[in-house]
């Protein structure tokens, strides 16, 4: 070959590696694009996934693995290993969460079972040291609640007032979820010392009852509280959670819709879910989307299924109390889906579990993945805009700067709570906005702003 045809004989073959090369996974909505990417595979059955304040996905996995997850590099990090955790079939190390004051009391929050003369349930926080990057200190909430190798819930969720929610299954005993004094088949709902709050409606830790397996849990900025949960064979359901509610386990399936269970439910004040299905789907977690980044999907509670293995967007009424549409994506595609998180700058992450001892390690290894919108988060685009944050942390008094490489235009400037309530809202031009949230609580809140169809996100910290 000679010095001139080299060239030209490179450019071929850049071409046809270009030509031939994969296709990066997308799906396409009505006018929006995502693609799906991996982030970290070769994981050992994911079970929880949150967003973290630093910016990292974090994660267990059910044989006692807290992990954090780099969701740019890929890099993962593990934070405990839990010796007594006991796992088999559906039990093991399940629900995390984390202190919404994170900045300042770096607490997190694990529900696991274990063995002490049978199968046994506890919540224990434990405290983050960032310099070594390890979990320590642990302080149990609870123990000793019943559990089994299958229904033993558990997602966790602190309230805004500074509670814990904890799920729990009816742990094979079906009467249990009817007893307000039996832990199994409820909601509990505790003080993050594990104390029983005073405004709790039965004088106990429980919250809501007749519950068989929950295992999705989200407070949405609508205010409402939604949870799916697993059916026998039949009626999966996703519910609105209300304090004191009763939610029919084991006399009541889906909705009151059976001439005993009318009966049943005109007598006990049954909540019927907003929406059921069957054949059931093994619903698992879920989150609430409501960001610009898929415009498609705002106001959406996210769900995930393990049986149907699934993705599905169920589009709500205005009031949050109904669901209007549902659709499917990626039926099949990757296997069975544990859990979803939203991050604060709209992209999904969805934790892919195959190795949990009812999927098939062919369709795929266990995984978390990620959906985003990549026109929304274009880099060339987010270098032009420059802003800061001054002071942050701050007192709730800071000032928000902005330069832009072009003209002045207006722009939103969103401020929301870890839960994605907004609690700010400012539209215009300033370039030199002061904003005082004083008469907010202490805690991380997250600044979004958007101009021209694109968003930026930035952490407040409130001391």
């Amino acid at each position: 070959m000679s010095t001139t045809q080299k060239p030209f004989f490179l450019f071929c073959m850049l071409l046809l590696i270009c030509n031939f090369a994969p296709a990066q996974p997308t799906l396409k909505l009505q006018t929006t694009t995502l693609t799906l990417r991996t982030i970290a595979q070769d994981l050992v059955v994911p079970w929880e996934i949150l967003w973290g304040p630093d910016n990292w996905v974090w994660m267990t996995e059910r044989r006692g693995n807290v992990k954090r997850v780099n969701p740019e590099t890929g890099e993962v990090k593990q934070l405990l290993n839990i010796e007594d955790c006991y796992e088999q079939s559906e039990s093991g190390l399940l629900g995390m969460v984390l202190h919404p004051n994170f900045e300042t009391t770096p607490h997190v929050f694990l529900v696991y079972t274990y063995l002490d003369n049978g199968i046994k349930e506890r919540c224990v926080r434990y405290t983050y040291n960032e310099s070594t990057q390890k979990l320590n200190d642990p302080f149990v909430l609870i123990e000793g609640i019943k559990g089994n190798t299958t229904h033993d819930g558990s997602r966790l969720l602190i309230l805004p007032d500074l509670t814990l929610l904890m799920t729990t299954g009816d742990a094979q005993d079906q009467p249990s979820a009817q007893n307000k004094d039996a832990l199994t088949g409820k909601f509990l709902r505790m003080n993050l010392d594990g104390s029983i709050p005073s405004d709790n409606p039965f004088n106990n830790l429980t919250y809501s009852f007749g519950h068989r397996n929950a295992q999705g849990m989200v407070l949405a900025s609508n205010g409402k509280l939604y949870s799916s949960e697993h059916g026998p064979n039949n009626d999966d359901e996703l519910n609105i959670i209300e304090m004191g509610k009763n939610y029919g386990w084991p006399d009541v399936h889906g909705f009151c819709n059976g001439v005993i269970e009318e009966a049943f439910c005109e007598a006990n004040d049954v909540a019927e879910p907003i929406k059921a299905w069957t054949p059931t789907l093994a619903v698992a977690g879920i989150d609430y989307y409501d960001h610009p980044a898929i415009p498609e999907w705002q106001n959406s509670i996210l769900l995930t299924t393990l049986k149907e293995s699934d993705f599905r967007v169920l589009h709500l009424n205005e009031a949050g109390d109904s669901v209007v549409q549902e659709e499917i994506y990626l039926n099949q595609d990757l296997g069975r889906l544990r859990d979803v998180c939203v991050a604060p700058d709209g992209r999904i992450f969805l934790a892919v579990t195959n190795r949990d001892g009812r999927g098939s390690p062919k369709a795929g290894d266990d995984r978390i993945v990620e959906l985003k919108n990549d026109e929304e988060t274009n880099i060339e685009e987010i270098s032009a805009f420059n802003f800061t944050l001054f002071p942050n942390p701050n007192n709730g008094i800071f000032t928000f700067s902005w330069e832009s490489s072009s003209s002045m235009t207006n722009y939103q400037l969103h401020i929301v709570d870890i839960y994605g309530k907004e609690i700010y809202k400012y539209e215009g031009k300033d370039s030199n906005l002061p904003i005082n949230l004083t008469t907010f609580p202490s805690g991380m809140f997250f600044l979004q702003v958007q101009q021209n169809q694109k968003v930026w996100t930035s952490k407040v910290v409130i001391h």
